[in-house]
């Protein structure tokens, strides 16, 4: 199975890496954050989101594997696609780069609109869904266009479906930085509930599985 990092033929250091992850989240919450900022509608935002993903993973994929997400970050090490020694650093990284963007755009924070026992079963089940989709396209050793606008696309779809219940975080990162920013609570939901579903995504057997 074609890894998410470390594909790059060129050596590259650990802060090459870090710095990559930073980048992609900072971007990610800039434009996805940004178009709350601006009042978009629930489409736009949605798509918007997506394309950032989309953006981030063609731009960063090839130095860190693009992870911009803890909960990625984590699903991977726990699979072993990921080093141990560098979670911390992508995990840093990642949250540091959502909090320097939310500090620009001040907005975007995450609230469920629905009780907590529904919110924490929505985000568990949307990151699970969101890894589910990575590890596929891994499987399938797609390009790097491939992963990225599939990734995009699957963003986008369920930030749009969930948005109205839970703001669809996915990404403890992601609603890290603005819910700290606008003082928004509700962290514990939005850090361990995507944790869990993309945890339990390494343990479901994909379509390729017996193929490879």
């Amino acid at each position: 199975m074609r890894k998410l990092i470390n594909i790059d033929l060129h050596p590259l250091t650990v802060w090459n890496r870090y710095f990559a992850e930073f980048s992609g989240t900072f971007l990610m919450v800039l434009l996805g954050c940004g178009s709350v900022a601006a009042g978009w509608g629930p489409l736009a935002i949605s798509i918007t989101f997506g394309v950032a993903v989309f953006t981030a993973i063609i731009l960063f994929q090839p130095i860190s594997g693009a992870h911009i997400n803890p909960a990625v970050s984590i699903a991977f090490a726990a699979k072993g696609d990921l080093e141990t020694e560098a979670l911390p650093g992508y995990i840093i990284a990642q949250s540091l780069g959502a909090w320097f963007a939310a500090m620009i755009v001040v907005d975007g924070a995450t609230t469920p609109s629905v009780s907590l026992p529904q919110a924490w079963g929505i985000e568990i089940a949307i990151t699970l869904l969101l890894m589910y989709s990575i590890h596929v396209l891994v499987r399938r050793k797609s390009s790097i266009f491939t992963l990225a606008l599939g990734v995009g696309i699957m963003v986008s779809i369920l930030s749009f479906i969930f948005g109205e219940f839970t703001g669809a975080g996915m990404n403890p990162a992601r609603t890290l930085g603005p819910n700290i920013v606008t003082g928004n609570g509700h962290l514990i939901l939005y850090i361990v509930a995507p944790v869990l579903g993309a945890v339990i995504s390494n343990f479901i057997s994909g379509p390729l599985d017996e193929e490879l």
